[in-house]
């Protein structure tokens, strides 16, 4: 392998911007702010919109959510269609 083309991988903190859930993992990202983690070291803390812990798909709280009528006006225009059977 060619030295010196690889980026610096290492320990980083990503916090939940939603519940505050933090993590500590590794990571290529670079970041300025840093956090004290539970071992008493410093990482660089990476904020994020959504982790497991906030996301509607791992935490069990999945809405279909449907705000413009989309389905409504889809079963309106071909409601019947799919169950139509061709006569032979």
């Amino acid at each position: 392998m060619k030295k010196e083309i690889h980026p610096d991988y290492h320990p980083v903190v990503f916090q939940d911007a939603g519940t505050g859930f933090q993590f500590l993992t590794r990571s290529t990202v670079q970041s300025d702010r840093t956090v004290a983690w539970e071992d008493g070291n410093e990482y660089p803390l990476i904020v994020v919109d959504v982790t497991s812990e906030s996301h509607p798909f791992w935490t069990g709280a999945q809405r279909v959510m449907d705000t413009a009528g989309r389905v409504e006006k889809f079963e309106k225009r071909f409601g019947g269609m799919a169950r139509r059977k061709k006569k032979a």
